[in-house]
């Protein structure tokens, strides 16, 4: 038996239509409209290619995204005055500065400089603080980074919403995926370990998971002979890699073709945990905006 293939784009999109509805609703009755504010800095292919897609994605939702494209060269000094600016700017509910940035420009700065109530990403110390406490409810809750929130919808999508007593084993230990995912799953009462490429017999400690997720950017990293029978695995790595005919091929860090002959469940690249980040700074963005705008009364 093959395991079930976890579909990302399917679930993203039914988050998206409920995204839309509310944002309608928002409009309608209080004449404000959820605007995401995009900072581009320098000419990255790939950060720009990143960059129109969160811009159509909030389109299509109805909310506006404005893009601010600054030169490479811009000084660190510049770049924050820009983000006090949309700080200020009342009509702006959320900020992202898209990374990486210019190797003159420290980004851990320019993240403390955004207000916490309008970062999307999760990535401000306030917002990260608010999780690692707990404070994901409420009225002042954590904004929580996006592809981890995705994460957890694709694990619950599947195991549904009792994970408690769980074994999660997470793969890699970033501050964007791996250290808040950790969290969310302690959360939810799971118990957790956070390894790495560098661990020492990580194929030990992978088998011993119930929940394995990988963020490494290792391509194929994760072998069958790793994967609990029946495990539920989430692949959040995404490498590009060239096939013998010189062409290239989008993969994660999971042999995806093996792998779904042992796990009951697992998430494709692409088509898996990418779809979900984007639906979720969309999530993000409207969470804001509710705040921001005193909305939450009338949805």
């Amino acid at each position: 038996m093959t395991a079930k293939i976890i579909n990302g784009k399917e679930i993203a999109a039914s988050l998206k239509l409920e995204i839309a509805k509310q944002v309608e609703k928002i409009k309608k009755d209080l004449h404000v409209t959820p605007s995401l504010a995009v900072i581009l800095v320098g000419n990255d292919a790939a950060s720009e290619v990143y960059v129109g897609n969160k811009e159509k994605a909030a389109h299509l939702v109805g909310m506006n995204s404005l893009q601010y494209k600054l030169a490479e060269d811009i000084s660190q000094e510049a770049l924050i005055a820009q983000i006090e600016e949309l700080n200020a700017d009342k009509k702006i509910h959320g900020i992202l500065v898209q990374l990486p940035l210019p190797k003159h420009i420290d980004a851990a700065t320019v993240i403390r400089a955004i207000d916490h109530r309008k970062d999307v990403d999760g990535f401000h110390v306030i917002n990260v603080g608010k999780l690692s406490v707990g404070e994901i409810d409420g009225e002042e809750k954590a904004l929580i980074p996006c592809t981890p929130l995705g994460c957890m919808n694709l694990i619950k999508s599947d195991l549904g919403y009792d994970l408690s007593g769980l074994k999660a084993v997470i793969v890699g230990a970033s501050n964007i995926v791996g250290r808040p995912l950790a969290r969310l799953l302690m959360l939810e009462k799971c118990t957790v370990t956070i390894a790495n490429s560098s661990t020492k017999d990580l194929k030990a400690e992978c088998l011993q998971a119930d929940i394995l997720v990988s963020a490494t950017g290792v391509a194929g990293l994760i072998k069958a002979n790793m994967v609990k029978k029946n495990a539920v695995v989430i692949d959040v790595g995404i490498n590009r890699i060239t096939l013998e005919d010189g062409k290239t091929k989008l993969v994660g860090d999971v042999d995806f073709e093996n792998v779904k002959n042992v796990a009951s469940a697992i998430t494709p690249v692409p088509g898996g945990v990418g779809p979900m980040t984007i639906a979720y700074l969309l999530k993000n963005t409207l969470d804001c905006c509710v705040r921001l705008s005193s909305a939450d009364k009338i949805l």
